[in-house]
């Protein structure tokens, strides 16, 4: 009975592992995500301010 519990909570464990896994990869697209938005937003402004000249 004991070794029931022993793996329940392995398992437990294992998946609370792979949850913290998945939000740090969903946490770093969100930031690589934030960074191409703000190259864009800065290529576009340097284009914008050549135009002027």
């Amino acid at each position: 009975m004991n070794i029931g519990i022993v793996s329940r909570v392995l398992i437990v464990l294992a998946l609370a592992g792979y949850a913290a896994g998945c939000a740090n990869t969903i946490r770093g697209a969100g930031q690589d995500t934030a960074n191409a938005v703000n190259a864009t937003q800065h290529a576009g402004n340097r284009i914008d301010r050549a135009a002027k000249y």
